[in-house]
Formats: structure tokens, sequence, C-alpha cells
């Protein structure tokens, strides 16, 4: 059922509906042992159209008789047709959400939230810090950027985890370390590694230390636990 009410979704108003809108799983992809990252499609053709968001918001997704969560919009809005959301198990509905496959049908409302205000960063350095599961939000500023990469200086892209395991986006990383001007360290917590990994091994702040990306013009963006956030 719709309501009178509005709201602003990307500089325009929209009647506020509660709804969920129904998507289709259309491919996912397995990160960690307890995360997946699922893409979606809206089952109704004309959704897929006229959706739009924006770097930084959020959605409700609901499996149908167990309720509903929030995650962020992990894809980029420069990238249509689709959105990504990463989701990791820590309750009833991320259970289920575990449990769906590629076809399966769940809901979806939104975009909602505020987003990054990416025409401010145009022509500045980019640095963006992120840990754990917190690569997620940033995820969706980063492609964001690098799809518009003649926009921005040079990118620093600082990640770390616990553990090997628990790296997201590992063939993303590689990628995004790939990409002319962009700078791409990652680094598990002393203890978190395994006798095959050839990374780096240290705290996020001790690597951001090593790393010593120029201050000069530049914009950190950072996602991650409370403690990494704090010395960063």
């Amino acid at each position: 059922m719709t309501t009178e009410r509005t709201a602003e979704r990307t500089g325009g108003l929209i009647p506020l509906d509660y709804t969920p809108s129904k998507m289709r799983i259309e491919r996912i992809v397995p990160e960690t042992s307890d995360v997946k990252t699922f893409r979606l499609g809206f089952c109704d053709e004309r959704e897929n159209e006229r959706f739009s968001f924006r770097a930084g918001q959020f959605g409700l997704f609901s499996v149908f008789g167990a309720g509903e969560a929030t995650f962020c919009i992990a894809s980029s809005p420069t990238r249509k047709g689709y959105i990504e959301c990463s989701v990791k198990r820590a309750g009833k509905v991320t259970d289920e959400l575990d449990r769906r496959n590629e076809g399966d049908v769940i809901g979806f409302r939104g975009p909602y939230g505020n987003w990054f205000p990416i025409d401010r960063m145009e022509g500045k350095n980019l640095l963006f810090v992120g840990g754990g599961i917190g690569l997620a939000p940033l995820r969706s500023l980063i492609w964001n950027c690098l799809d518009l990469r003649d926009k921005f200086g040079k990118v620093c892209i600082l990640y770390g985890a616990r553990s090997v395991d628990d790296l997201v986006y590992k063939e993303e990383l590689k990628a995004w370390q790939g990409t002319s001007g962009v700078q791409t360290v990652y680094t598990v917590d002393p203890g978190g590694e395994t006798p095959e990994w050839d990374g780096r091994v240290g705290f996020v702040p001790t690597v951001l230390e090593e790393a010593n990306p120029s201050p000069e013009d530049t914009i950190v963006v950072t996602c991650g636990p409370p403690i990494m956030i704090k010395f960063v």
C-alpha cells in the first residue's frame, strides 16, 4: 500500500511505499565462510529501468516469512540493471538469506539514507580505509569513483581483516590493484595469516603509517570496527 507521504530519493520526491518490491537473485558469490554477495534484479523490468540510488545508501531486504534486515547497497550507481549487497550471517534473516539460491525471490525497499558527496570529491586524492565487512559500503563508492576515474586524483585503498578467510572481495582487490593511479594495500591481523599467505601482516593503522599516503588535498573515507576508525 502506498501512502500520500513523500520522501527525497536522489534529488526527487517519490511516494513512500512500504510494500517490498520483488527482486530475483541473479548471482551469489561466496566471499568468506560466513559472507556472501548477492546480485539482485527487479522482477518487474520497469523497476529495473527507473531505479536509481547513490553510493552510501542502504535498503531493507526481506526473506518472506523470516523478516527484514538492513544492508548497504554495495554496488556502484554507475552500473545499471542490478544492485548488490554483501551479507554476513548474524541472525535469523541473514541465516535465511544464506540459504537462498540463484533464481529465488526476496523483497527490497529503498533506497534510504544519506549518500557520499561524490561531487565534492572531484579533483581530490582519495584514501579509502576499510576493515572486515566494513569494505562493503566503501565498495559502492570505490567502483563509482573508478568508473569516473578521470574526475579524481590519486586513489589509495587500504583494507584489513582479522584473518585471510575474513578478507572479502579478494578478486576485486586484485583488480583495483591493477588500475592505473590506484594503490591497493590489504593486510590481515597478526595470527590471522596462513602458510600460503604471502601478503602483509599487521593492523590497519600500522600499515597505514607504512603506506604513508600523501595527506595533501586528500579526502579520507573509512568504515570498519570502531577501534580501527579511532586510530585511523
